[in-house]
């Protein structure tokens, strides 16, 4: 593979939000199976594209990668002997360099894809997390910033369960009817979330808990953020996408303390 078409692979997996490790030999001594500059893609399905000289060399430096993304790494340099460390007859060595990009631990998922939605979308785009959007309008979607991985789903209450643990969760569908069943099935399932908010005023709160209430759920269990931002702004979507991110950031940040 080129350089050209390995750097439009990259873009590729950005766009579609695919964390993934790009591996360059970036020097040899020795008899070695590829000469320096080779590179390859490894993303959480294996190899992609590209090689760094096939055989054990290229597996080892494969399960290496995928325990890079597994573990949420940052970048790696491994200097290896080809016979002591990888169990090869050739004497030479390679220096491998491992980047693993666009793996954040902060995830964040958005249930909406309206203009508020939006807002958020891009300004978090510009920030080291991992960005899901979920919404059933395909248009909508499309019209999300790269960097986010996009769901199309009829049923969004659909995707609850297959949520990360450690997601901050938004509900900023269509209107409250829509955020309901999302919001039902969040607590149903009994899924705690470091922070999960509803974009609306203080009486949709009230008018969310009573309808919770009466499907079952207990006030106590009820527990989400409404209205969601801090108090700053306007009612413009840029404004309050700035107020909703800082709220996040604030919350992630003492999220981060509790836990020293």
């Amino acid at each position: 593979m080129n350089q050209v078409d390995l750097l439009r692979r990259c873009a590729e997996l950005a766009e579609a939000a695919t964390p993934y490790v790009l591996v360059t030999l970036v020097e040899i001594t020795g008899s070695t199976p590829q000469d320096a500059g080779a590179k390859m893609i490894v993303t959480s399905d294996g190899l992609d594209t590209g090689t760094v000289g096939g055989g054990r060399v290229e597996a080892k430096a494969i399960d290496e990668a995928l325990l890079m993304l597994r573990e949420q790494s940052d970048c790696l340099l491994h200097d290896w002997s080809l016979k002591a460390d990888v169990g090869m007859t050739c004497g030479g060595r390679v220096k491998l360099f491992f980047d693993c990009l666009g793996v954040s631990s902060w995830h964040m998922v958005i249930f909406g894809a309206g203009h508020v939605a939006q807002a958020v979308s891009r300004l978090l785009a510009t920030l080291p997390c991992q960005v899901t959007c979920i919404d059933p309008r395909a248009d909508w979607l499309a019209r999300l910033p790269a960097g986010i991985l996009a769901i199309e789903s009829a049923d969004p209450t659909t995707e609850v369960e297959a949520l990360p643990a450690d997601a901050f969760v938004l509900c900023m569908t269509q209107g409250h009817r829509s955020d309901l069943p999302v919001l039902q099935r969040i607590f149903e399932l009994d899924r705690k979330f470091p922070y999960l908010g509803v974009i609306g005023s203080l009486a949709k709160a009230a008018t969310l808990r009573k309808e919770l209430a009466a499907t079952g759920i207990a006030a106590e269990q009820a527990i989400f953020h409404c209205p969601v931002g801090l108090p700053i702004g306007s009612n413009h979507p840029a404004e309050i996408a700035v107020s909703i991110v800082a709220q996040l950031l604030e919350k992630r940040d003492a999220k981060k303390s509790n836990s020293r």
